[in-house]
């Protein structure tokens, strides 16, 4: 390094610092931010989040099950007019990956809808018939 080198800004090093009349200074939190690590695998925690989250196989009713579940709805069905209340277990299938979860509602029957093949309830729940697993109803007197 020569004596030149050494001496470079010493005509400048002693100026105010510039200060720009049209743009605001940056706040030092957002200063700071430039310096942070870059995540190069950005959503790479996300993906591991999201396989460690846990779906459950949908289980597959047997005959019996299958005859039973049918009386209940055609029961449902026959009381609809009396707007029962029932309460249904079904499989809610994971919309990212297989699997899913099972859920347990209870609610007031709107209308059934055999064409779409589904349960309305009062507060506007569908709950299609292919994966009730569990359905009771509230017995009307």
């Amino acid at each position: 390094m020569t004596d030149k080198d050494e001496h470079r800004y010493d005509d400048i090093i002693d100026l105010p610092h510039h200060v720009s009349k049209k743009h605001t200074q940056m706040p030092l939190y957002d200063r700071a931010a430039q310096f942070a690590p870059f995540a190069a695998l950005t959503g790479h925690e996300d993906a591991i989040r999201e396989t460690a989250r846990l779906t459950e196989d949908e289980i597959l009713l047997d005959e019996s099950s299958k005859e039973l579940l049918d009386e209940r709805l055609q029961y449902l069905l026959e009381h609809l007019t009396e707007r029962p209340e029932v309460t249904v277990t079904y499989f809610m299938p994971d919309e990212r990956k297989s699997g899913g979860a099972y859920v347990t509602v209870t609610g007031v029957v709107k209308k059934v809808d055999e064409y779409r093949g589904r349960i309305v309830l009062e507060d506007g729940r569908e709950i299609a018939f292919a994966y009730i697993v569990e359905l009771k109803v509230e017995t009307v007197d």
